[in-house]
């Protein structure tokens, strides 16, 4: 998924908050402050809204109710892709914008991890083994806080604290993990595909992969504070 200089969500909520770090605000995010709602923040917006949608169709016992849910998280990477895009494209990057997009990457993933927890796919694996998803939810959403407290506190530090939570590549690779496992496990929700087969244990695989990539970039990040705090 990807807004301006994130792919993985990974931009700090607080970190374009300019009040503090002046010199780092771009010349389009300067240009398009006064304009509030720019089609990528729009866009965005439409993400944030869709959450409720996303938990409502989940929801629903009926085949188009489970196309829908995998749709809407689908229409959901998409547009977050998209947004980034068009902010780089035509220069309609905002402060607002880059505050957003990340909250609302977070709500859409952290909404699906739950409602996947709340009624695990009626497969044996999961009868047999009922913390299967709980465990990656928990490291995945769990990351995503501390990252989001840790980056509040650098931003209120100094700039070399800052640098040492930018985004890597890895975050990159969590978020694309991420989105594939999460589009799968809904999607074999819908007995249209033909059953489950392969595709659950896929789903689940990914999901604790990125589990594994999310908790190794925090371990990377924490280093790298350390190592800043040290000198």
């Amino acid at each position: 998924m990807g807004a301006e200089n994130k792919i993985d969500g990974d931009v700090d909520w607080h970190k374009n908050d300019r009040q503090n770090q002046p010199p780092s605000v771009s010349p389009s995010m300067q240009n398009h402050d006064s304009k509030l709602l720019t089609l990528p923040t729009i866009l965005t917006l439409g993400r944030v809204a869709a959450v409720p949608l996303l938990v409502a169709t989940f929801y629903v016992d009926s085949w188009w109710a489970r196309t829908a849910t995998t749709s809407i998280f689908v229409a959901a990477a998409i547009t977050d892709w998209l947004d980034g895009y068009l902010a780089r494209k035509m220069k309609l990057g905002t402060v607002f914008g880059a505050f957003l997009d990340p909250v609302a990457d977070k709500l859409m993933v952290a909404a699906a991890l739950i409602l996947l927890c709340s009624r695990p796919l009626e497969v044996a694996m999961f009868r047999e083994v009922p913390w299967l998803f709980t465990v990656p939810a928990i490291a995945i959403i769990g990351r995503e806080i501390t990252m989001s407290a840790v980056r509040e506190w650098a931003a209120s530090q100094n700039t070399r604290l800052l640098e040492a939570v930018a985004v890597n590549n890895l975050g990159k690779w969590k978020t694309a993990t991420q989105m594939i496992s999460l589009t799968i496990l809904l999607a074999t929700r819908d007995s249209s595909l033909g059953g489950p087969g392969i595709l659950v244990p896929s789903g689940v695989l990914l999901l604790y992969i990125s589990a594994g990539l999310s908790v190794w970039s925090l371990a990377i990040y924490m280093s790298k504070i350390w190592k800043v705090l040290l000198k």
